[in-house]
C-alpha cells in the first residue's frame, strides 16, 4: 500500500488559518456590537462542524484499521486519539464561551473567548503538526485507497450541504494549482460544476462578511 495523504495536509492548512483568524476576528469586535458578534459566532460554528467531522472520521475510520495492522506504530495512533480528546475538550469550552459572548458582545466575554480560542489553537496545532509528521506516513503504508477515501465520504455524508460548500472553499483558499487539482480531481464532474457555479461565489460572499 502507498496512499497519497497530501489532501489531509491541505485540509489542515485551512484549520490552521481559520483557528488563527478566529482569535483575531473576535478580538477586533467592539464591545456591544452584537450584530458583528453573531457573524463571527456563525463562522465559528461552521469551523467547528468541519473540525468535529474531520476528527470523527479519523476516530471511526482511520484509527481502527491502523491499530489492527501496526505494531511499533501503535503508540502513534494512541497519541492521536489522546490529542483528539484534548482538542474536543477545548471545543467544549468554546461551546460555552461563544454563545455567552454572542449574546452581549461584552468585553469580559470577548476576552474569555479570545483566551479559549487561543488555547484551542495551541492544542490543535500541536496535534496537526504531530499528525503530519508521524501519523500520515504510517497511514500511507497501512491503509487502502478505499479506506482513505472513506474519510472524505464521511465528511460529505455528515455535513449540511451549504456548510460543506463553505468548508470546501476554506480548503481551496490557500491551495496552489497542483493542490487544487488534487482536491477537485477527487470530485465527480457534477459536483465540480456545483462548486464553480454555486459554491465559489457563495464562499466569497461568506468570507467578505466574516472577515469584514
Amino acid at each position: 500500500m502507498s496512499v497519497n495523504t497530501q489532501d489531509m495536509e491541505i485540509v489542515h492548512r485551512a484549520f490552521r488559518r481559520e483557528s488563527r483568524l478566529l482569535v483575531e476576528l473576535v478580538a477586533a469586535v467592539a464591545p456591544g456590537d452584537t450584530a458583528r458578534a453573531k457573524v463571527i459566532a456563525d463562522h465559528f460554528r461552521i469551523y467547528r462542524t468541519g473540525l468535529h467531522n474531520h476528527h470523527e472520521g479519523e476516530d471511526e475510520l482511520l484509527w481502527p484499521p491502523l491499530l489492527s495492522r501496526v505494531d511499533l506504530g501503535a503508540d502513534i495512533v494512541l497519541r492521536m486519539e489522546a490529542q483528539h480528546e484534548r482538542v474536543a475538550a477545548t471545543l467544549t469550552r468554546l461551546d460555552a464561551a461563544v454563545p455567552a459572548w454572542e449574546a452581549t458582545a461584552g468585553a469580559d466575554e470577548r476576552d474569555t473567548l479570545v483566551a479559549a480560542l487561543t488555547e484551542h489553537r495551541a492544542v490543535l496545532l500541536e496535534h496537526l503538526d504531530d499528525e503530519e509528521t508521524t501519523l500520515l506516513p504510517l497511514a500511507a503504508e497501512h491503509v487502502t485507497e478505499q479506506e482513505w477515501a472513506s474519510l472524505g465520504d464521511h465528511m460529505v455524508t455528515n455535513t449540511p450541504k451549504l456548510t460543506l460548500l463553505t468548508l470546501f472553499g476554506a480548503v481551496l483558499e490557500d491551495a496552489n494549482p497542483a493542490e487544487r487539482a488534487i482536491v477537485l480531481g477527487g470530485l465527480p464532474a457534477p459536483v465540480r460544476v456545483i462548486w464553480h457555479v454555486i459554491g465559489r461565489p457563495r464562499y466569497a460572499r461568506h468570507i467578505r462578511r466574516a472577515r469584514g
